[in-house]
């Protein structure tokens, strides 16, 4: 009955709308943690169409208990596209999900490294081959990592996609496949464009258009997984907390270019938001860096 439901829906969540295969993860797992508290709650037999609204809000009640409030977010969020997809299918006669009451999203600012701390972070790699502990393949492909994260404010997913033939290297510029699979522009910066032009020209064995950027010894495509332990091993090197992901580099980017004075919606334009709120938040770190500095400096403060 599960792969009876779910594989459909997934199929065009993956194939048509192109969704990520993060979020096609996560909707897997909001699906399958539902149906289980279907089954121990006794209601698997009435189907999805005999819910209604006092039965999702006994479920969502009972899941506070065993995820924060945005996973549990991002799990109704699943549920409601699983609804609405076999609604337009002719096999639900409705979307009980919607209007179901949420708790409050606490309202966090994104997580980011100061300047120094990122030139420190970026040091790394230099500084494990100078003293012998990186053989030089793995010292300029960590390096352009690093340097293509912050450089171009790239997600990782995009990071690890990037072919040799979405790079202008004359222009610094790169075509980014998004979200949604939505193009965007990304200028890469002259240090990250200095260094991709050193790995492709002194490490790179392949390098027509479809060929990876970042490699691992074996000349695959470097996955996701690696590019999340590698920044850890660089982090403990600046001494910088370890529960810092590639996600926070890019919060680096945006908040770095708004504190020199970018213009918001470039910014939006940069990162690949589709929506001006979403990039908004950023604004918040700004202002609460600039009242953290008068706090500390302002004799009235």
């Amino acid at each position: 009955m599960v792969a009876e439901w779910l594989d459909p829906f997934l199929a065009h969540l993956g194939q048509e709308r192109r969704y990520s295969a993060y979020t096609l993860r996560n909707y897997r797992q909001a699906f399958e943690d539902f149906h289980r508290w279907l089954e121990s709650a006794g209601l698997l037999a009435r189907g999805f169409d005999g819910l209604g609204s006092r039965e999702l809000r006994d479920f969502v009640i009972e899941a506070q208990r065993r995820f924060d409030r945005r996973t549990l977010h991002n799990h109704v969020s699943g549920l409601r596209a699983f609804y609405r997809y076999w609604h337009w299918q002719g096999r639900l006669g409705g979307n009980p999900f919607l209007g179901i009451p949420l708790p409050k999203l606490e309202k966090r600012l994104p997580q980011f490294l100061t300047e120094q701390q990122i030139v420190r972070l970026l040091q790394g790699p230099q500084r494990l081959l100078e003293n012998g502990s990186l053989d030089g393949f793995t010292a300029w492909r960590d390096r352009l990592v690093l340097e293509l994260l912050y450089g171009g404010g790239l997600r990782v997913s995009e990071l690890c996609g990037l072919d040799y033939g979405r790079i202008d290297l004359e222009a610094g510029v790169a075509r980014v496949l998004g979200k949604g699979r939505k193009e965007r522009l990304c200028p890469l910066g002259r240090v990250a464009t200095a260094v991709l032009s050193r790995w492709r020209g002194e490490f790179a064995r392949e390098t027509s258009p479809s060929a990876p950027v970042l490699v691992t010894p074996q000349h695959e495509r470097l996955p996701v997984r690696q590019v999340q332990l590698l920044l850890k091993r660089y982090l403990a090197l600046a001494e910088l907390p370890l529960d810092l992901t590639p996600h926070k580099i890019r919060h680096s980017y945006a908040t770095h270019l708004l504190n020199a004075g970018a213009d918001l919606r470039l910014v939006q334009e940069l990162l690949g938001h589709a929506s001006l709120a979403t990039t908004q938040i950023y604004t918040h770190v700004s202002i609460a860096r600039l009242k953290d500095v008068y706090d500390r400096a302002h004799p009235r403060a």
